[in-house]
This record gives structure tokens, sequence and C-alpha cells, in this order.
């Protein structure tokens, strides 16, 4: 039973004892027009972003092939992780790096 007017941004219902009118300035309604369209904007952008993420997920290599195919280097040396501590473990580096 409501009747909105959009023209003039007012909204008419029947209330218990008269016609309750709602109204609205232009200013508001135009800062609402603007924030639903900067929402719907977003909401494509978002949905274009999924979209990006799944293809590049499916073309993405398979990380579990690449570590099977890896070979290191014959001249290899240990280096500590961390010297000081006693964990004691340690990295493999080619033994041909530079110091640095």
């Amino acid at each position: 039973m409501v009747i909105p007017n959009y023209t003039y941004l007012k909204l008419k219902m029947p209330g218990p004892n008269s016609v309750i009118t709602i109204e609205s300035m232009y200013e508001h309604a135009y800062d609402c027009n603007i924030e639903c369209i900067e929402y719907a904007e977003a909401l494509v952008e978002a949905e274009t972003l999924i979209v990006n993420l799944d293809q590049l997920g499916s073309e993405a290599p398979d990380s579990k092939r690449r570590a099977r195919t890896f070979k290191p280097i014959e001249a290899v040396k240990l280096v500590l992780v961390d010297p000081i501590g006693s964990d004691n473990q340690a990295l493999r580096i080619s033994a041909t790096l530079d110091s640095k």
C-alpha cells in the first residue's frame, strides 16, 4: 500500500490516523545513487578478478613435477643455517659461489 513518487522524492503510506509521508533531499538521493554505482562497479571488478585467478590457477605449473626434475650440481658444500644454535640444520649450496 506504499506509493513512491520518484519525482518529488516522497514515499506515502496509510497510517493509523492519516497518511504518513517520508521525504528526502536531492543531495542525499544523488549520494545514494553514486554509492550504488560504485558498489556495482566493485562487484563487476571482483567477478573479473575471480575469473582471472581461476585462469591463473589452471595455468600454474605443477610444483611436484618440478621438484622431481631438479638435479643438484656436483660440487656442493654444506652451510649451517644457524651456526650458534644447536639445530644443526644445513643448506647445500654450490661450492663455486662467491663468499658474498
